[in-house]
């Protein structure tokens, strides 16, 4: 692992500092809220100095490289830097369901994962908690951490952040969720999100290339962009699958999502409180197909949902 290196030279105690640092007047995320959360302040992600998080434990529900045959050593971080209306997950992201731990207590479940035979560390949604892993990690490595680790984020990120992982994640598996500032906005309180996501994806692929995969079938580095179809076309997937291709190469990988369905409080907003149906997915397949894009993982909806 390349953070064994940054290890060694005091690089990654370097970075724990800085990343510290931020927090003070926090700028981690594009919200960039300006709030002292070592002193406990809390800005859009509702969330302090120490890590929160609700479960650690082994996953085999992610693309193949990811999961593999033993499962990803899955943490889902509490709170969340967006505010979307169908969040899945959204007593985790914005209600705060999870427990305050240390960063110490932190390294020892990334080594529990370890010892259980995960094949990868997978932080889920962990923008906003970037120092104290960071320092997790530092406190980890010495009593002989050694996992891939992947960065599962909803993709709204800021580039100078990112750079603080630069040699530490080995996979990068961001959302591509809007194409239109508008729909960001309204569907999940992220401004500028079209601009925002795109500076980062290419930062991640400057820092871990396209998905590479050793001889078992399991992800060495690179990245992975999911991207959620939703209804009416508001993903915006006609746009954001050729933009990928052109600025990310042919070669990306892609992980295009079915999966919607109208979680917390989307039931109640007309165009979005419904489940996808064939022809919405379907549309968006074929947006991938012609912007040349075979690399990656597509799913089926059910049969009885309707063509209209």
């Amino acid at each position: 692992m390349k953070y064994l290196d940054l290890y060694q030279s005091g690089e990654l105690c370097a970075r724990v500092r800085e990343a510290y640092g931020r927090l003070a007047a926090c700028d981690l995320c594009p919200h960039r809220c300006g709030v002292n959360r070592i002193k406990g302040e809390q800005g859009r992600c509702r969330s302090g100095l120490k890590p929160g998080i609700a479960s650690a434990n082994l996953h085999r529900g992610e693309e193949p490289p990811i999961s593999g045959s033993r499962g990803s050593g899955t943490i889902f971080f509490s709170g969340c830097t967006l505010r979307c209306v169908f969040c899945q997950n959204f007593p985790i992201s914005q209600q705060g369901a999870g427990e305050t731990i240390s960063t110490g207590e932190l390294a020892r479940k990334m080594l529990h994962l370890q010892k259980r035979g995960a094949h990868n560390i997978n932080l889920v949604t962990p923008s906003h908690w970037l120092p104290q892993f960071l320092a997790a990690l530092w406190l980890a490595v010495p009593q002989g951490f050694r996992l891939p680790i992947v960065w599962n984020s909803s993709g709204y990120e800021t580039v100078d952040a990112l750079r603080l992982l630069d040699g530490v994640v080995s996979v990068y598996l961001p959302d591509m969720k809007y194409s239109d500032e508008l729909q960001a906005d309204e569907l999940s309180a992220a401004p500028g999100y079209p601009d925002v996501n795109r500076a980062a994806v290419q930062e991640m692929l400057r820092q871990v290339g396209h998905l590479q995969v050793d001889d078992n079938g399991i992800a060495l580095h690179g990245l992975i962009i999911r991207h959620l179809v939703l209804p009416q076309g508001r993903a915006g997937s006609t746009e954001t699958l050729p933009w990928i291709a052109e600025n990310l190469g042919l070669e990306t990988h892609i992980a295009l999502m079915s999966q919607y369905f109208p979680a917390h409080r989307a039931a109640a907003l007309a165009g979005i409180n419904r489940s996808l149906i064939h022809n919405e997915y379907d549309a968006a397949v074929e947006a991938l197909e012609a912007a040349g894009l075979e690399n990656g993982w597509v799913q089926e909806l059910d049969e009885e949902r309707g063509p209209v």
